[in-house]
């Protein structure tokens, strides 16, 4: 969620409108939803995810910020997949969107069931099938997915910068944001600890390191031995270095991530935000003290939760061919 403050900061001031998703027809999903137009769906999607994991496990993180990109975005329709043509910029290519790695993986699990099943399985539930088998693939929860998604024919740049939570977003922006999706504070600090995994690029929260308030200061929320560490690896202008978002373990789905929030080593101040809050503060500091004790399980009921936002099912939309353009 890597991207210019200047620029989203002018499109939420002029832009920001709660987006009110039909959330009835997450009714249309249910487990099983292939069982007889394309038995073995989940075991193509694992085996195929699992070729591309167990080469460059790295990319488990992006793969699940993606489903989260998607679902922010007109729904859970797989409208990031989407490629931009000569008449339209898509979501793929907004700023925040343009770090998401991994397209390369859900095209190759289409191909696979397209092989099996053509014109069966649509995009949309491969990006949630893909980003729940990534994340069990290194070490992650496990849930199960909720499947009936079709794919949707729209996919807007200025939408992504608008809808998404950008990462130096207040614990009040947040909270709306998620909220106008159908999703609450339990919500919000549960999937911010999918920043256990995955790496950011330096411009994300330099400003937190150099020039928080406009006088050249740091963040007065961030920990200054955290912040000695990042002038280190990141210079004032750096744009092209990756930072570990959880230090240490960036590349295992753990409950870390709440320890460092805890030490106010969180990395974004989306991130350090979570402690703004009573609720958020709670649940952060309950799973630094358990270490993780009900994180896993929580993680796995929102991001079920997250998977229903503002679904096409029935005859709405379309099941894509290919997941980059419309048929």
């Amino acid at each position: 969620m890597a991207f210019s403050r200047h620029i989203v900061v002018l499109i939420l001031q002029l832009m920001l409108v709660p987006l009110a998703f039909n959330l009835c027809n997450a009714q249309g999903l249910k487990y099983g939803f292939y069982s007889k137009t394309c038995p073995g769906v989940e075991s193509i999607v694992r085996k195929t995810t699992a070729q591309f994991i167990s080469k460059a496990p790295t990319l488990a993180a992006p793969l699940l910020r993606m489903q989260f990109h998607d679902c922010f975005v007109r729904g859970c329709d797989g409208s990031v997949m989407l490629n931009s043509t000569k008449n339209n910029q898509a979501e793929r290519d907004a700023i925040p969107n343009q770090s998401l790695r991994g397209f390369q993986v859900i095209n190759g699990v289409k191909s696979a069931l397209e092989n099996k099943c053509p014109g069966v399985v649509s995009c949309a539930d491969i990006v949630a099938l893909v980003a729940r088998d990534a994340v069990s693939m290194i070490n992650g929860p496990y849930w199960k997915v909720l499947l009936g998604r079709r794919d949707g024919r729209v996919s807007i740049m200025l939408e992504a910068l608008t809808l998404l939570p950008p990462p130096f977003a207040n614990i009040s922006t947040l909270k709306s944001q998620f909220a106008s999706v159908g999703l609450n504070a339990k919500d919000l600090v549960v999937l911010s600890g999918g920043h256990t995994i995955g790496t950011s690029h330096c411009f994300a929260f330099t400003n937190r390191m150099y020039n928080f308030t406009g006088n050249g200061d740091a963040d007065p929320t961030m920990d200054p031995n955290y912040i000695a560490g990042l002038k280190l690896k990141c210079s004032p202008t750096d744009v092209t270095t990756l930072v570990e978002m959880d230090p240490g373990s960036f590349k295992t789905f753990d409950e870390k991530y709440y320890t460092l929030v805890a030490k106010r080593r969180g990395l974004f101040q989306s991130d350090s935000a979570l402690l703004d809050d009573i609720e958020t503060r709670a649940y952060v500091k309950r799973q630094a003290l358990t270490h993780g004790k009900t994180f896993f399980k929580d993680f796995a009921k929102s991001m079920v939760k997250m998977g229903k936002i503002g679904v096409l099912t029935g005859q709405a939309g379309e099941i894509r061919k290919h997941c980059d353009f419309v048929n």
